[in-house]
């Protein structure tokens, strides 16, 4: 056990406030609505560890009070205690009813008064004010203007990536705000960033994805404090004869069910990459003969009744494994429970199997602690959260997600070498017992804030000067290949400008590749992530970090898609070749284009006319012929992109280098042709008003038309 430093301090009172939601000390209510969820498990847990502690004196969780006949009795109590020296205390504002967070806003002054007039009833004024979440940032911020108490947050989720996820969805910027408000609450994230003294996350990966966006992300004050586990329902097999109910449904897949298991645990999503991991399985041979592969992927009755997000995903792993002929190789269960969870970790430990999670990007990663709290060693992805987790507990591989080889290749590594399972699997239980049960958080915690001017009376903060509209009113869209590729030099310059104007710009690709080709692209030239990616010819978008896909955007350009047509009709056309598989895709059909036995481009096009056919046919490089949707190319996603972000075309610059960049230059937007072999396909743009033929090659060309246009001062 790590022992705090100082105990003979005068012991801490502390005051945490979590507004919203359904908060008490016993059965909780997770999952009744949006507002009840992790974040009430974790102040609740969190009040109750500090409580533990030898050096804290009394913990209060700050919530509102609630008199509302549809909830119960419990949330209008205005006192409830949760340990000897720790209690609930809810503060009357606004209706006595129960109302959704983000109608919480125009009460939170009063929220704000109604707690101050409180704390200054007791007989000590705290010493710290813990704020859980933007509302109860906005209350901090003022209760530590007016006490000159210190401060400390926790974001939990921003408003930032909360707009990307609704903006995903298709919702338009002004129902957004209508229904979120979530200008309001960006504003008072900004507002509690600048007035906190520290800044508490889960991960690295957290602070650099999504704080650091912020206008007054502050590095000295962010804390890394990841959340406990409970090591009571994760724990290793009590022997290796331990009887698993769910072993019986894993019997229906596998031949050779006492076989390691390779198991991963996630949702049915694109950006989990478990289509990547079953792939990788399948090209192993070896891996094939020595484990079993089990993916748990959420829960289906019906696959066709799905989304087309999961639908999407859970149907390639099928095809997939008829592929390999993976059958009696891998089990994909249709249904689990969350009490058996706990189960299928220790089932996969007694096999001396090994844990995965393959994502192509992963904020935290909460599994990868049940598994290791489990006994299982982990291979993980390198992009995120599993970072930190592997580097605390090394009890794992990280690897590149999309490197199928180098996924194999550790697993392999691990399953081939009981010392190093062994070694890898006491270093799990150990440590995340040492860093990650609630114990571990509530001393590191207090560690983080230990330097905070405690015991002592400040002068309330000057209120900082509101800068409306300086987050990101300008975006930069560029291709890839022939446009930002090109000269290394001009790279590297253009790399440096985005890094140090990434808080005033958005910064987007948009590009004929696909998006594992793409990421790998930009990770081999160590270009920074863009906020948004525009893959396959403008089929796709991504949101960054994360990877969310725009759901709403392929329900928009699946109309009237009819690709086995398209297939059938230019497949009989001579000169026309299909292209590998990796540069194919739901939306996308591409072909290589042989000038000297093809048609001519132009008696192409009138076949798919006369055909009826709608497609947006595309021509590039002089060699590349793709047939996209009528409603999808770079053009068209990007104006839906500057829509759903009230960004003005005036205020986008746009460059490109070839044929496919043609509709995405025309119009409002700020075109940049840069200098290459292929720039004459765009000679059509020359008489223009808004594009700017550049005289520097790539992604110099880029930089000088930056200067051309005077571009952030716009």
């Amino acid at each position: 056990m790590i022992m705090m430093e100082n105990t003979e301090a005068e012991p801490l009172y502390i005051v945490l406030i979590s507004i919203h939601g359904l908060i008490r000390g016993h059965n909780l209510e997770l999952g009744r609505d949006a507002d009840t969820g992790g974040q009430t498990k974790y102040v609740v847990e969190l009040a109750k560890a500090l409580a533990k502690q030898p050096n804290v004196a009394r913990v209060d969780l700050v919530t509102r009070r609630i008199i509302d006949s549809e909830v119960d009795n419990d949330y209008a109590e205005p006192v409830e205690s949760l340990a000897e020296n720790a209690q609930i205390v809810r503060v009357e504002a606004g209706p006595e009813g129960y109302i959704r967070k983000e109608e919480l806003w125009d009460h939170l002054d009063s929220f704000a008064d109604n707690l101050l007039t409180w704390l200054h009833s007791q007989p000590l004024l705290p010493d710290i004010l813990h704020s859980h979440y933007a509302d109860a940032g906005y209350v901090g911020v003022r209760l530590s203007h007016r006490t000159g108490l210190p401060l400390v947050h926790t974001g939990h989720s921003l408003g930032r990536d909360k707009r990307r996820r609704l903006l995903a969805m298709g919702l338009p910027m002004e129902d957004i705000e209508r229904r979120y408000h979530i200008s309001r609450r960006i504003d008072a994230e900004e507002d509690t960033l600048n007035n906190a003294d520290v800044v508490v996350t889960s991960t690295r990966n957290e602070i650099e994805e999504q704080y650091e966006l912020y206008d007054c992300y502050t590095p000295d004050k962010m804390a890394i404090v990841p959340p406990g586990t409970n090591l009571e329902m994760f724990h290793p097999p009590a022997s290796t004869g331990e009887a698993v109910a769910f072993a019986k449904i894993l019997e229906k897949f596998l031949h050779e069910p006492d076989k390691p298991m390779i198991l991963a645990l996630s949702r049915a999503d694109e950006r989990k990459n478990i289509v990547g991991l079953m792939e990788a399985y399948g090209e192993s041979p070896r891996l094939q003969e020595l484990a079993n592969l089990v993916i748990i992927a959420g829960n289906r009755d019906d696959i066709r009744e799905m989304s087309d997000g999961p639908q999407g995903v859970l149907t390639e792993l099928l095809l997939v494994s008829d592929y390999y002929d993976l059958y009696g190789r891998v089990a994909l269960p249709k249904h689990h429970s969350s009490e058996e969870v706990a189960g299928i970790y220790r089932l996969a430990a007694m096999s001396r199997g090994v844990f995965i999670n393959p994502a192509l990007t992963e904020p935290f990663g909460l599994t990868l602690l049940e598994a290791a709290a489990s006994g299982l060693p982990l291979v993980a992805t390198e992009n995120g959260g599993p970072v930190d987790i592997i580097g605390n507990c090394h009890n794992g591989l990280l690897v590149d997600p999309l490197d199928k080889p180098a996924i194999a290749e550790a697993l392999l590594a691990i399953l081939e070498n009981p010392e190093l399972w062994q070694e890898f699997s006491a270093n799990g239980l150990q440590n995340v017992a040492r860093y990650y049960s609630w114990e571990a958080h509530a001393q590191a915690y207090l560690r983080k804030i230990e330097s905070l001017p405690l015991h002592a009376e400040h002068l309330p903060k000057t209120p900082p000067v509101a800068k409306p509209g300086q987050y990101r009113k300008h975006a930069i869209f560029t291709s890839i290949d022939h446009t930002l590729l090109g000269d290394a030099e001009g790279l590297e310059q253009f790399v440096q400008f985005i890094r140090k104007k990434r808080k005033k710009l958005l910064f987007g690709i948009a590009t004929g590749q696909r998006l594992d080709s793409a990421l790998t692209v930009l990770k081999k030239y160590r270009i920074p992530m863009p906020d948004i990616l525009i893959t396959s010819l403008g089929t796709e978008i991504y949101y960054a970090p994360q990877l969310i896909a725009d759901i709403a955007w392929t329900y928009h350009i699946d109309h009237l898609w009819t690709p086995h047509a398209l297939r059938r009709i230019i497949g009989e056309l001579p000169g026309l070749r299909p292209q590998a598989k990796s540069e194919q895709s739901r939306f996308k059909i591409s072909y290589h284009y042989d000038s000297n036995t093809a048609p001519p481009m132009e008696e192409v096009m009138t076949l798919l006319r006369q055909q009826e056919l709608s497609a947006n046919p595309i021509f590039s490089f002089g060699q590349f012929f793709d047939i996209v949707p009528a409603r999808a190319s770079k053009g068209h996603a990007l104006r839906y992109i500057a829509n759903q972000w009230n960004i003005p075309l005036e205020r986008i610059l746009v460059t490109g280098g070839s044929g496919c960049d043609e509709d995405m230059l025309r119009g409002n937007t700020l075109g940049v042709v840069v200098a290459n072999r292929h720039c004459q396909e765009l000679s059509v743009l020359g008489d223009t008003q808004q594009v700017y033929f550049a005289e520097q090659p790539h992604a110099w060309g880029i930089l000088e038309a930056i200067e051309h246009y005077n571009f952030l001062n716009l």
